[in-house]
C-alpha cells in the first residue's frame, strides 16, 4: 500500500483558528470616530465570529447561501467575514461608492436574503433593499440602528449559543463574491474559491511578496469590499500580524495618528492614500519612525510620487500588478530589490504564470523585451466569471487580462496601457499610457489621463486630462512629449481637473472620464 497524507482542507477558518490558537493576544485594531481604537485578540475575535455564524443560522443561512456586507475595514467587518466563510456561505462583499441601483443589480444577481451593514451606510443600505425584494433583513454592525426589517447584530451576538461547525464543506466551495470596478467596462462578478484564496494567502506572505511576520503591525487601507483587500484578513492572523483597521478615515491626518499609536510597520493601498499621507506631514510636520514599507498597487505610480514618498517617509516602496480576477494579487517587486522603480510592477510569484500574446492570442516567440497582451493563470485567477456559461479563459487555461504589458530580462512586468484604452486615430493606433508615464512623471503632475474624442478627419485623438499639485502651462505638459513619442500621438487639448475621478481600487475612472469630456 502507497502511503499517505492528511486530508487536510484549505479553508479559510484555518487562518482564524491557527491565530486564536497560537497568537490569541494578537491583534485587531479599529480606529474610532476623532481618535482612540478598539482592539480585540485573535482569541477573542474567533469566539464572536462563532457567534456571528450562529446568529445567520438562525436567519436560515447555510452552505452556499450568500450574505451581503456593505462596511468599512472594521473589526465587526472581520468578524461578519468568518462568520459567513467559515460556516460554509459565501461573503459578497458590496463597494458603497456605487450606486444604490448597481448594488441591487449585484444583489439581485447573488441572490444574497441578509444585508451585513455599517450603522453609518444604512441609508445607502435601505436604498438597495428597495430594489431587490429578496433581501429580508439588514444586520447593522458599528453602531446601532432598529426599525423594521433593519436589526443591529450585537444583541443577537450576546444570545448566540456557539453550536455551527466551521470548515465542514469541500475547499473548493465558494468562499467570496466581488464585483470587478467597473473602470473600463461592466462590472462583473468573481467568486473566490477557499483553496483558491487560502493559496493566494499563503502566496502573499512569502518573502518577495508582502513578507509580513507576526512582528508586523499592518495597516490595511485598502479596502474590505475589494478583492478580499488584497487577502490582508487571512494573512495577518496567519502569522499572528497586528492587524490595524481605519475605518473609513483614510485621510493623512488620521492615518498618521494610527501609524503613530499602533506602531505601524507595513501599510497598503493606492497612490493616492500615501499622497494625502504626505502631504499632510508636510504641511504639519513630524515623522513616522516605525513605518517601514508601503506596498502600492490600483494605478501606475508616477516617479516623482514614488519618490516623493520614499525620501518623506522614509520608507521602501513596493509597486505592484493585480486584478479582482486574481484574487488580487499577480506581481509585486521585493521590498529588498535594488531594481525598483515606480515603472515596474514585479515578478510573480509561484503560482502566477505570466505569457505574452499577439492580438488574436498567439502565444510572441520571446517573451522578453517585447509588448504583448498579457495573460495569466494561476491557482488563484478566475476560470468563470459569475452567472457567465462561457469560460473566462482560452482553451489553454489562460485568462486575456486586456492589459498591454513588457518582460524585461529580469522578469520583471511592466504594464504598458490597456487595450481597451488605445485610441485609433488615421488608422494607426496610439497607446494612452505612455503619454501618460511621461506626462506623470513630472513633478508639478499628480495624476494625468488620456483618453480618444471623436474627430471628423481622424476618427480619434487623444486629449489630456490633468490634476496638478504645481503650477505649469499646458505647452510645458505637452513639450514633455516632443521627442519622445510621435508627433502625431501629442495630445490636441489640456484638461485641467480638480481631483481625477477614481474607482475604490485606485484606477483613474476612465468611464467617467470618456463621458464627461470625451463627446
Amino acid at each position: 500500500m502507497w502511503g499517505a497524507m492528511q486530508d487536510y482542507a484549505l479553508t479559510l477558518d484555518q487562518f482564524l483558528r491557527h491565530a486564536a490558537k497560537w497568537h490569541p493576544r494578537a491583534q485587531v485594531v479599529t480606529a474610532r470616530e476623532g481618535g482612540g481604537a478598539d482592539r480585540i485578540g485573535y482569541a477573542d475575535l474567533q469566539t464572536r465570529s462563532l457567534a456571528v455564524s450562529s446568529v445567520l443560522a438562525g436567519f436560515g443561512i447555510t452552505v452556499g447561501d450568500c450574505v451581503a456586507t456593505l462596511a468599512w475595514n472594521t473589526q465587526r467587518h472581520v468578524e461578519a467575514w468568518y462568520a459567513i466563510m467559515g460556516m460554509g456561505a459565501v461573503c459578497h462583499t458590496l463597494n458603497p461608492r456605487l450606486t444604490a441601483e448597481q448594488l441591487a443589480a449585484m444583489l439581485t444577481q447573488s441572490g444574497a436574503r441578509l444585508l451585513v451593514a455599517s450603522a453609518d451606510l444604512l441609508p445607502l443600505a435601505r436604498q438597495i433593499q428597495q430594489g431587490v425584494p429578496g433581501l429580508e433583513r439588514i444586520l447593522v454592525i458599528d453602531g446601532d440602528v432598529e426599525e423594521p426589517l433593519v436589526s443591529p447584530l450585537e444583541p443577537f451576538i450576546a444570545q448566540a449559543r456557539h453550536d455551527v461547525a466551521w470548515g465542514d464543506f469541500a475547499e473548493t466551495a465558494p468562499s467570496g463574491l466581488c464585483f470587478t470596478s467597473g473602470t473600463t467596462g461592466a462590472p462583473k462578478g468573481v467568486m473566490y474559491t477557499h483553496r483558491s484564496s487560502f493559496l493566494h494567502t499563503l502566496r502573499v506572505l512569502q518573502t518577495d511578496v508582502m513578507a509580513i511576520s507576526g512582528s508586523d503591525s499592518v495597516l490595511a487601507v485598502v479596502p474590505m469590499f475589494h478583492a478580499n483587500a488584497w487577502g490582508l484578513p487571512f494573512a495577518a492572523p496567519a502569522v499572528g500580524a497586528k492587524l490595524v483597521l481605519p475605518g473609513r478615515h483614510a485621510d493623512g491626518a488620521s492615518l498618521a495618528r494610527l501609524i503613530l499609536a499602533e506602531g505601524v510597520t507595513v501599510g497598503v493601498g493606492v497612490p493616492t492614500v500615501w499622497l494625502g499621507l504626505v502631504e499632510h506631514l508636510e504641511a504639519v510636520g513630524g515623522a513616522l519612525p516605525t513605518l517601514k514599507r508601503i506596498l502600492m498597487g490600483g494605478s501606475p505610480l508616477a516617479p516623482a510620487l514614488m519618490e516623493r514618498i520614499e525620501r518623506r517617509l522614509g520608507v521602501a516602496v513596493q509597486t505592484s500588478w493585480g486584478m479582482t480576477e486574481m484574487s488580487p494579487t499577480g506581481t509585486v517587486t521585493p521590498a529588498h530589490d535594488p531594481g525598483r522603480s515606480a515603472t515596474l510592477a514585479g515578478r510573480p510569484a509561484v503560482g502566477v504564470d505570466l505569457l505574452l500574446t499577439d492580438a488574436e492570442g498567439r502565444p510572441l516567440p520571446e517573451q522578453r523585451e517585447v509588448e504583448g497582451h498579457l495573460r495569466v493563470r494561476g491557482s488563484a485567477v478566475i476560470a468563470r466569471y459569475f452567472g457567465h456559461d462561457a469560460p473566462a479563459t482560452d482553451a489553454d487555461g489562460w485568462f486575456p487580462t486586456g492589459d498591454l504589458a513588457r518582460i524585461d530580462a529580469n522578469g520583471n512586468l511592466m504594464i504598458t496601457g490597456r487595450a481597451k484604452d488605445l485610441i485609433k486615430s488615421g488608422g494607426e493606433w496610439i497607446n494612452p499610457a505612455e503619454i501618460e508615464a511621461i506626462v506623470g512623471a513630472l513633478p508639478q503632475v499628480s495624476l494625468a489621463a488620456v483618453i480618444g474624442r471623436p474627430d471628423p478627419k481622424w476618427g480619434e485623438r487623444p486629449i489630456l486630462l490633468v490634476e496638478t499639485c504645481d503650477d505649469i502651462s499646458d505647452e510645458a505638459l505637452l513639450a514633455s512629449l516632443r521627442g519622445r513619442v510621435a508627433a502625431w500621438w501629442i495630445p490636441d487639448a489640456v484638461i485641467r481637473v480638480d481631483s481625477m475621478p477614481q474607482a475604490s481600487t485606485g484606477k483613474i475612472d476612465k468611464i467617467r472620464l470618456r463621458a464627461q469630456y470625451g463627446g
